[in-house]
């Protein structure tokens, strides 16, 4: 005869069976879980529709998927699709990255920019790494809705306060095409015809009142037409062929302006029409009339900067098109992107404010030579090359601060090489002279 358990007992024995089923049921899952069972891996791949590199990896991808069971691929095409765009931002910038180029790839808290065989081998050993050991999704590193995202890294800069690290290729990029844009022949030809004709009449005060309203025009108008060309390429910038023609763009602009150095004004040729000058001429005596008031004279050479502008828009339209196409893959804000502007315009009329200062100081200016015109066109022309080769071959590399300054110091060697060239074997002048 089996006893029976005491009445007083039993809640006892009851919780001892609970707490024994609670060590042994754990215990029987990591069993299973470390019986040789993969872990589940997600792959995040953005591309977009007829980027080359894109169209290279696919089918890599494809292979990872078809070959690793247990990875699962998300797929999300950004060049036409907004929803996608907008996970692609905030998936790049959770991970240290700005948004900019495709293809690219999240696996396991990693990130990967382009296509090559050594970015595969990464992909792949990423991947095994995380079927055996397991990884995070890479959604993990979003901010939960209802909180505040993760803040980029930042460097705290006196007077300026605290610079995003992300936009530092974009900030060289717009300090170094603003400067080299400002040195445009066209716009320096008619700052310094302009200021010369002007200095006849002795007074600073004249030659004040006309090179600032002329600077302020043609900034402003210049600033608008700038806005016009970022407006358009963020209405279609998604699509794989405008990104090509913005390249192919620059690539045409910058052979026509090395043209110019060695042929120059012959054929096709970016400069302000032979045709044009007389009336450019007839505009500045105007502003002569010693009975202009300070308003009259301020009007008349507003409205002759308006006029000039449009002339010359042709020679200056290069730059504005390639900075347009940089600060658009970085997606800045309005306020950043006004911030930006703001800067390139300044560095566009710093080489002008200086010679206005001179001019100023001295009362004498020094036309323009085609000398010198030739010298800025090869310059102009090379870094347009340069820009265009990077954006057309490896669009990832502007979007880091060495491969800026790679790409801007091979268009000024390729321009000091041009340069040496021509005096060694065509017997021209020597670079400057």
């Amino acid at each position: 005869m089996i006893p029976a358990v005491p009445a007083l007992r039993q809640p006892a024995l009851a919780c001892l069976l609970a707490a024994l089923l609670a060590l042994l049921i754990p215990a029987a899952t990591l069993a299973a879980a470390d019986d040789g069972a993969p872990a589940e891996v997600s792959l995040y791949l953005f591309w977009g529709q007829g980027c080359p590199h894109c169209e290279d990896q696919l089918p890599f991808i494809a292979g990872l998927e078809r070959d690793y069971p247990a990875l699962t691929v998300y797929r999300h095409e950004v060049w036409r699709d907004r929803e996608h765009r907008a996970l692609f931002h905030d998936m790049a910038r959770a991970h240290g990255l700005r948004p900019g180029s495709v293809p690219m790839l999240f696996v396991g808290g990693r990130a990967w920019v382009g296509d090559s065989p050594a970015i595969r081998r990464e992909v792949e050993a990423a991947v095994l790494g995380c079927i055996s050991s397991g990884c995070p999704d890479p959604r993990h590193l979003l901010a939960p809705a209802g909180t505040a995202p993760r803040q980029p890294a930042a460097l705290r800069v006196p007077l300026l306060g605290e610079l995003d690290l992300a936009l530092q290729p974009l900030l060289l990029s717009t300090l170094l095409i603003g400067l080299v844009d400002g040195v445009n022949p066209c716009s320096l030809w008619v700052l310094t015809v302009l200021l010369a004709l002007v200095l006849h009449s002795g007074s600073r005060r004249r030659v004040a009142i006309v090179g600032v309203t002329f600077l302020t025009t043609t900034a402003l108008i210049y600033g608008l037409f700038i806005v016009g060309v970022f407006g358009m390429l963020s209405y279609v910038a998604w699509l794989g062929w405008v990104q090509v023609g913005v390249a192919l763009f620059a690539l045409l602009v910058g052979a026509v302006n090395i043209k110019d150095y060695f042929w120059f004004q012959r054929g096709l040729s970016l400069t302000i029409a032979p045709h044009h000058k007389p009336a450019i001429f007839a505009r500045i005596r105007g502003l002569m009339d010693p009975g202009h008031s300070t308003l009259s004279l301020m009007a008349a050479t507003a409205l002759m900067a308006a006029g000039i502008s449009l002339v010359e828009l042709p020679c200056t339209a290069g730059f504005p098109v390639i900075w347009s196409g940089l600060v658009l893959e970085a997606q800045p804000g309005l306020l950043v992107f006004a911030a930006l502007l703001g800067l390139y315009l300044f560095l566009y009329l710093l080489i002008e404010l200086a010679v206005l200062g001179v001019a100023l100081t001295t009362l004498s200016m020094t036309r323009l030579e085609e000398r010198h015109g030739r010298n800025l066109k090869l310059l102009g022309g090379m870094v347009m090359l340069a820009l265009g080769l990077a954006l057309l071959l490896a669009p990832g590399l502007m979007n880091e601060l060495a491969g800026s300054l790679l790409v801007f110091g091979a268009a000024l060697a390729g321009t000091v090489a041009l340069m040496l060239v021509r005096w060694l074997l065509a017997g021209q002048p020597r670079p400057g002279a």
